[in-house]
């Protein structure tokens, strides 16, 4: 039996009138563009206004800030376990050399024993010519036994404070090492939130850049030669500063005016905002902490209805910032990496609290 099979044909296929050729492109584009849209490739980064720029710019700052303070606390630490390891190291060095010295002492004992040969006592005075002066002798070999005895104690103490010294080194070692990496940790965050501000405000015009960063506030004598100690300093307030010390500091400060920022320097010539506090007050002769949580408790607490010239004013809940009072509502600090040294109201910022330290 003959079977047969139909055939399946493609039927064929007419040409679009102008009025759906138009309505199948403009479907063919709206597709294309929601695939687009999908998946991301190809969407453009959303324009900011110059305030939207100004107000992730000021966010990333302060976290910046707030990262490069917990880099000061973990590099002050991790220099501080590096010294108490080079101590260490140098102290069992020393130590080491006096053991050495002890050893070498005990060798000669051992040497000039093999060397008379360990004969019996009672042979050696019965052989002795002159008996009387061999029980002097025999009295003084028994005196230096007490002293070897003593030597290889004192052999058998050094070996364990050495390998004391050398535990302890070993614990310093691995917490040297967590420290490190601690800073490089807090480096990362401090430079990946920087350079994002520097992307956004590679957005701007230069005159959007300027209203941006409050470049244009910069003191008039901020301008000048950043202190020349024989110009007459331009005081913010008229109430002078309650002693010498906190003097000191001020004028120190006065004279970094127009110093960059630089985040982690403590000066002479670029300063973050608690290397400047820490600069100026060792500048007066008073050693200050090298962060601001740390820089906040140096000192006895005032209010802010109670401030004077050189007390230390502290910014954010996380007493991440801090400038240094100059009187009348103004401080000087260290802004952040767009702004250089200046003078500034202390209303700026959310106050967080203020001590004094001299």
């Amino acid at each position: 039996m003959t079977v047969q099979v139909a055939a399946h044909r493609k039927p064929p296929q007419r040409p679009l009138s102008g009025h759906t050729a138009r309505t199948a492109a403009t479907l063919a584009l709206a597709g294309a563009a929601a695939a687009t849209g999908l998946d991301g490739t190809a969407q453009a980064e959303p324009q900011l206004t110059p305030a939207q720029v100004q107000a992730k710019v000021d966010t990333l700052y302060r976290e910046a800030e707030a990262a490069t303070e917990h880099y000061n606390g973990a590099k002050e630490k991790a220099d501080t376990s590096q010294r108490r390891l080079t101590g260490l190291q140098d102290e069992a060095a020393r130590r080491q050399e006096r053991l050495n010295s002890a050893r070498d002492a005990l060798g000669s004992m051992a040497a000039a024993q093999y060397r008379d040969g360990g004969i019996d006592p009672a042979w050696q005075l019965a052989l002795s010519s002159d008996p009387d002066r061999y029980l002097d002798g025999a009295a003084f070999a028994e005196r230096a036994g007490d002293r070897q005895a003593a030597a290889v104690s004192g052999v058998r103490r050094q070996l364990r404070e050495i390998e004391q010294l050398r535990g302890a080194a070993r614990i310093e070692l691995k917490s040297l090492r967590s420290r490190q990496a601690e800073l490089r940790r807090q480096k990362r965050a401090v430079t990946g939130k920087l350079d994002e501000a520097r992307r956004l405000l590679a957005r701007l015009t230069p005159r959007q850049r300027t209203e941006v960063t409050g470049a244009g506030g910069t003191s008039t004598r901020a301008s000048r030669s950043a202190g020349d100690p024989r110009e007459p300093l331009e005081r913010a307030g008229s109430v002078p500063a309650p002693t010498g010390r906190a003097a000191a500091a001020v004028a120190y400060a006065y004279g970094k005016l127009g110093s960059p920022y630089v985040w982690g320097a403590t000066g002479p010539n670029a300063f973050d905002c608690s290397g400047l506090a820490q600069a100026a007050y060792r500048a007066a002769g008073i050693s200050l902490p090298r962060t601001t949580y740390a820089q906040i408790n140096a000192g006895r607490r005032v209010s802010r209805s109670e401030l004077q010239p050189g007390d230390l004013v502290f910014f954010y809940s996380g007493i991440s910032h801090v400038g240094i009072y100059v009187g009348g509502g103004q401080m000087i600090h260290a802004p952040n990496p767009s702004a250089p040294v200046r003078l500034a109201p202390i209303d700026q910022m959310p106050f967080a609290g203020a001590t004094r330290v001299a």
